[in-house]
């Protein structure tokens, strides 16, 4: 293992954590999450299924809407979106059991957007860096990637706004079958209009050292 490979794996290891961290930063705030995971919180509700259970079968159907987005059928990203999935879905559901002591929905209401908007910054943070690591990814996220850079000619902001089309449609499908939604708020409509401008800029300042590679 040589020790690019190995720099690669390192900078992956941590992403994922810190990604996994700041989406649970983004549920316990009770402001509004990222707009897929407000999405599996809405359908784990729905069906009474856990966080950690339901985002990793969300994943394993958007890897195979990647592959008809790719045009054929590409072992590697097939099996590295799954790779990613298992650990980041069930990480999330642990980090947010673990900052539940905190009882971030009783703080003030300045503080909980706070730490909802820096929740977003780090998520996507965490997005640029794994995606830069050139190993693997999560589907929603290579979703997103495919869509910048093989039908938007490479924006980011463009490629993570059309890829919120499906989780949006989600969402209003919970809410017409519950009345209800949640997870849903002020960091949702960051996210949707903001969070690929700042993976745009973090793919500048975050360890620039890494770069994109794309071959489709």
């Amino acid at each position: 293992m040589d020790s690019k490979f190995k720099k690669r794996l390192g900078y992956l290891i941590f992403a994922i954590i810190l990604d996994a961290f700041a989406n649970a930063l983004m549920i316990d705030s009770n402001m509004g999450s990222a707009v897929w995971t407000a999405s599996a919180v809405n359908i784990s509700t729905l069906l009474h299924a856990s966080y950690g259970t339901t985002l990793f079968v969300y994943a394993v159907i958007v890897t195979i809407v990647n592959q008809l987005l790719l045009g054929k059928f590409d072992m590697h990203i097939f099996i590295s979106n799954l790779l990613f999935s298992l650990p980041f879905s069930y990480l999330v559901g642990f980090f947010s059991d673990l900052l539940n002591p905190f009882h971030f929905p009783d703080l003030p209401i300045y503080l909980r957007i706070i730490i909802d908007i820096l929740g977003l910054i780090l998520i996507s943070v965490g997005t640029s860096i794994y995606q830069r690591c050139n190993l693997i990814q999560h589907p929603n996220d290579e979703m997103a990637y495919l869509l910048r850079f093989k039908y938007l000619h490479g924006s980011a902001g463009w490629g993570q706004l059309v890829s919120y089309t499906p989780p949006i449609i989600i969402m209003i499908t919970c809410f017409a079958l519950t009345d209800r939604i949640i997870s849903v708020g002020i960091g949702t409509v960051l996210a949707m209009f903001c969070q690929g401008i700042i993976i745009g800029m973090a793919d500048k300042i975050v360890v620039p050292s890494l770069k994109h590679h794309y071959s489709f």
